[in-house]
């Protein structure tokens, strides 16, 4: 009888799928640390609805600012986000696990950057 064997050691796996060396989460965390917009998500049709709200947003606002489409999920892990799509300015996530409309974009960017809240 074998009833008590040496237990089988569980294998842990993590987000990235095993491709998360010290080097590459070093390289993805000072990456988030970095100022400017982007849009976390893998490329479906959730994500680039969000870039074209932001998009229209930032256009809206007056700003000229470029987005940052990240796809890579270990960049996108660095920044705790589990959930996408994902909105980041100046490193910051402000949405995620949402597709947010102009208006809702529109105020979160004038919010984070200190641009007030009223609008025409």
């Amino acid at each position: 009888m074998k009833l008590f064997g040496k237990k089988k050691e569980k294998v842990k796996s993590c987000c990235c799928g095993g491709n998360g060396t010290p080097e590459v989460m070093a390289q993805a965390e000072a990456e988030a640390g970095r100022s400017g917009i982007k849009v976390l998500g893998s490329g479906c049709a959730k994500c680039n609805a969000l870039e074209a709200a932001t998009r229209e947003a930032l256009a809206e606002l007056g700003m000229d600012t470029a987005i940052d489409h990240v796809t890579d999920f270990t960049q996108i892990a660095a920044y705790g986000v589990m959930t996408t799509p994902a909105l980041v300015v100046d490193g910051k996530v402000l949405s995620y696990g949402k597709v947010l409309t102009k208006d809702e974009a529109k105020a979160l960017l004038a919010k984070s950057r200190g641009l007030g809240t009223s609008f025409c």
